[in-house]
């Protein structure tokens, strides 16, 4: 599933490319309600978490949540013909954009809009973020601090990468309970995922390792995994810790895989 940085950086495209046009809207698949903003104007896009919102105007939002499987392929024109299931697609003065297999695509209303809002925890990459209140709920939580984080409705956008990796480069165990992450660590822990992820806005994809760690840094072959980046601990079992040499662990918490170093981040 994409993270947060994927959906703000497709707001960002999707703002450059549309808003303040009047575009096409149609669903080719025919399960998603074009009608009610066909041939409006894009007024602007913007993310929440891991949702993506473009707006139309009083009472018409459409809500995308790419879920497992949702893509969106963008293209200048010409228009071609729609090829498989194209849930929606949107077509502006000299670009078009096909979604594919999203979890959600619907049409709300302001207030349904703002209900979805309220439901989410703060999001890192939002200026009107308020990092206090995912913190309020994890010190009142005895659950491990690696499963709060994934918990939308305590922070917004954060993903299994940016999970283990943040917690990584704090020495933090998983495990540790959330009423033990005081206010300093999580202020440390907040505003480095907001570097991180602002960096992975910039450029695509995630990239979590100190300069001193890098490939050219240290002599080792650079990271080979289709999701790309430099990391410390995910999908790193097994290998030896890029700072202490320890083998990194995995195991399964609340149905995802976890990556750690038992050396950096001792229980």
């Amino acid at each position: 599933m994409p993270e947060g940085h994927t959906l703000h950086r497709l707001a960002k495209l999707h703002r450059e490319r549309y808003a303040g046009q009047a575009v096409r809207v149609s669903s080719p698949q025919g399960r998603f309600a074009a009608s009610a903003v066909d041939g409006r104007v894009f007024e602007r896009a913007e993310a929440h978490g891991k949702h993506l919102f473009h707006v139309y105007g009083p009472d018409a939002t459409v809500h995308v949540h790419l879920g497992l499987y949702g893509t969106f392929t963008e293209h200048e024109h010409p228009v071609a013909e729609p090829v498989g299931q194209v849930r929606m697609r949107l077509v502006g003065a000299t670009h078009w954009t096909d979604l594919r297999g999203p979890t959600r695509c619907e049409v709300l209303t302001d207030a349904e809009v703002a209900a979805l809002h309220a439901r989410l925890g703060p999001d890192p990459l939002r200026a009107d973020a308020e990092p206090r209140l995912a913190h309020e709920r994890i010190a009142r939580s005895r659950q491990p601090i690696a499963v709060l984080l994934l918990d939308q409705r305590v922070i917004a956008g954060v993903g299994n990468v940016y999970r283990a990796e943040v917690l990584f480069r704090h020495g933090v165990h998983p495990l540790t309970p959330g009423h033990r992450v005081d206010r300093a660590l999580w202020d440390a822990l907040w505003a480095d995922l907001v570097v991180l992820m602002r960096a992975g806005v910039a450029v695509g994809r995630i990239d979590t390792v100190r300069p001193e760690h890098l490939p050219e840094a240290t002599g080792r072959a650079p990271r080979q995994d289709r999701h790309g980046g430099e990391v410390y601990v995910y999908r790193r079992a097994g290998l030896p810790c890029l700072v202490c040499g320890t083998p990194v662990a995995m195991a399964e918490l609340a149905g995802r895989n976890l990556f750690w170093c038992p050396t950096c981040q001792p229980a």
